[in-house]
């Protein structure tokens, strides 16, 4: 779907989609990260809540793993807004992702059982914990918790939740704009119903990262997190400069910056989940140390035996879920024109489109510790239902064709 111009600057389309909101939503609120979209949206839609004397939530999920000047910006945008805001800020055991550990594949932020390796305490801020909501189940995942709060903060009317993405940053976040599958309130393209009677709301979709710096230098009065001065101090781009949980799959590429930018931080993130201090020094690299760009396979090897031997060497746990993913994989192309096995390797081309199979590609998966198999084409399996998944897995395998490979 081609982009349109709509004939107004982004700052006046934005204003408008945020008053249309409030006319038609009585319950609103903020999905905050302390970052520069969100922050940027989060000015926006305060200027219209204070316009119209109402109180909007907002919601900042603290996922522990935090640098200090953020925590700080938030503070300080809490403290900016106070008497117009219902504030959230959570602190939960939430079921997070460790990109850099195939022996430690997840983490629990704020987990109790772990206290005295927190990456920072808990804020002198008014937090929110797991018994401020009946519907929390430690290790619920943050993709989980962001709707149900959703549901529970609308207790039962329709509800509007502001979210800062911008469609340039990335092929999935234009696709979430521009759906025509999607179901929408009134006809907007910039809203999506996510479940229930809650919408999602994007404003500032059609911004550039360029436009997000120009309002916030129009507009110096207003908070903005400073930790992207020392972001651009140590050399990243506008567009590198990004601010979330250290350990995930995409984010584990700026665990260096907390050794510059704040090494006291750093020293608590090593210590908080296995790998960090490896996977800040390795990630940078391409080849087989993490699976990027191009890939070699040890001599007297196939892919298909290399990755093999990649999952064998895996922990128990880890071994069976990568498995039961390979096993899915090679039957879903078996049925789809490959009766005789996918093949060792493809044109490297058709291999990054995904648009065809390659134990080659599998290698690469393993290498990179891509847990959910996301390059196999696979999506992130809800927690919730991860159990069962497993058992059903364990019964589907007695009747798939076995994974057995001679080395």
């Amino acid at each position: 779907m081609p982009k349109k111009g709509l004939g107004v600057n982004c700052l006046f389309a934005s204003e408008q989609r945020i008053s249309w909101t409030f006319d038609n939503f009585r319950k609103i609120y903020i999905s905050f990260s302390g970052g520069k979209d969100s922050t940027v949206m989060l000015h926006l839609v305060m200027n219209e809540a204070i316009k119209r004397n109402r109180k909007v939530g907002v919601l900042f999920v603290d996922l522990e793993g935090q640098y200090r000047l953020t925590v700080e910006h938030i503070e300080k945008c809490f403290d900016e807004y106070s008497g117009q805001i219902d504030p959230f800020w959570c602190c939960l055991p939430i079921h997070l992702r460790n990109a850099v550990s195939v022996y430690e594949p997840f983490w629990v932020c704020w987990d109790l059982d772990k206290k005295d390796f927190w990456v920072r305490p808990l804020p002198d801020f008014p937090i929110k914990k797991e018994t401020d909501f009946p519907f929390f189940v430690k290790g619920m995942e943050f993709e989980e918790f962001v709707p149900k709060f959703g549901l529970w903060y609308g207790n039962g009317e329709q509800c509007a939740c502001f979210v800062g993405i911008r469609s340039n940053e990335s092929l999935n976040r234009y696709r979430t704009i521009a759906s025509t599958t999607k179901q929408r309130k009134d006809g907007k393209q910039y809203t999506t119903l996510v479940e229930g009677s809650l919408y999602n709301i994007y404003p500032i979709y059609d911004w550039t990262t360029e436009d997000i710096w120009v309002y916030q230098g129009k507009n110096l009065a207003k908070p903005y997190n400073r930790l992207y001065d020392l972001m651009w101090k140590a050399g990243l781009t506008i567009n590198q400069s990004r601010i979330c949980q250290p350990y995930g799959d995409d984010q584990r590429r700026g665990l260096w910056l907390f050794h510059l930018i704040e090494p006291e931080t750093w020293a608590r993130i090593v210590a908080r989940v296995n790998g960090a201090n490896s996977g800040a020094i390795y990630v940078q690299e391409s080849g087989n140390m993490t699976g990027y760009r191009k890939i070699n396979k040890p001599n007297g090897h196939t892919w298909k035996t290399f990755a093999r031997l990649l999952v064998d060497s895996m922990p128990p746990k880890t071994k069976e879920h990568y498995e039961n993913k390979i096993i899915i994989f090679e039957k879903w192309w078996k049925e789809r024109g490959y009766k005789n096995g996918i093949p060792d390797e493809s044109p490297a081309e058709l291999e990054a489109s995904r648009k065809v199979p390659s134990w080659r590609r599998v290698c690469k998966s393993l290498l990179r510790n891509d847990y959910w198999c996301k390059g196999l084409s696979f999506t992130q399996t809800k927690s919730e239902a991860y159990q069962r998944y497993l058992e059903l897995m364990r019964k589907r395998r007695e009747n798939f064709h076995q994974w057995e490979l001679s080395l």
